[in-house]
C-alpha cells in the first residue's frame, strides 16, 4: 500500500473507498490501506449501536411527555387531542428500533444497556421541550422524572402500550 492511499483517505474519502473496493474484488490485499479500513470497519459497526440509541432517545422522550402530560398537567383528561401526535412518533421509533434489530440481531444483546445509556440524554429533552409550552412557575427540573429509566426495553417495545402511571 502507498502513501497515495492515506492522502487520498483524508482528500476524497469517495474516491478512497472506491479504491478499496476493487482491490478487495481484485483479491490485491496487499494493496489494501488496512489501517483506515479496519477504523472504517470499526465505525460502521459502532454506527448500527449509535441508530439503536438515536431511535431509543426518541422513543423515551415521547413516553415521558406523554407520561407527565397525561397524568400530571392532564389528569382528567382521557386522551388529550394534543398528544396524538405523539402516537405516530412513538409507534415509528418503535418499528424503527424492531426493523433495525431484526436487521441486525446481535444488538438484542446490547438493547438494554443502550436504554440505560440513552435515558439521561431523553429525560433532559423531555424537561427542556416541556418548559417550552409550562409556565415560569411550572418548570420542570431534573427532579421532574426519575433518575433512572423506569421501563424495560421489552416493556417500551410493546405496541400500543403507553405509560399508565405518574413519573
Amino acid at each position: 500500500m502507498d502513501n497515495d492511499q492515506k492522502t487520498l483517505y483524508q482528500s476524497d474519502f469517495y474516491r478512497w473507498k472506491k479504491l478499496q473496493k476493487q482491490h478487495l474484488q481484485n483479491r490485491e490485499f496487499d494493496r489494501l490501506d488496512l489501517d483506515n479500513l479496519i477504523e472504517e470497519v470499526d465505525e460502521m459497526s459502532k454506527s448500527e449501536h449509535h441508530t439503536l440509541e438515536s431511535h431509543l432517545v426518541i422513543l423515551v422522550l415521547h413516553l415521558l411527555k406523554y407520561q407527565y402530560q397525561t397524568f400530571v398537567i392532564n389528569p382528567n383528561l382521557y386522551e388529550p387531542k394534543e398528544f396524538r401526535s405523539w402516537y405516530d412518533s412513538i409507534s415509528q421509533s418503535r418499528l424503527a428500533i424492531s426493523r433495525l434489530i431484526r436487521k441486525n440481531p446481535s444488538l438484542k444483546h446490547e438493547q438494554d444497556d443502550a436504554l440505560i445509556e440513552c435515558y439521561p440524554d431523553a429525560k433532559y429533552a423531555a424537561i427542556r421541550e416541556m418548559n417550552k409550552y409550562l409556565r415560569e412557575n411550572h418548570q420542570l427540573d431534573h427532579t421532574s422524572f426519575p433518575d433512572s429509566c423506569q421501563w424495560t426495553f421489552d416493556n417500551i417495545m410493546v405496541d400500543d402500550i403507553l405509560p399508565d402511571t405518574a413519573p
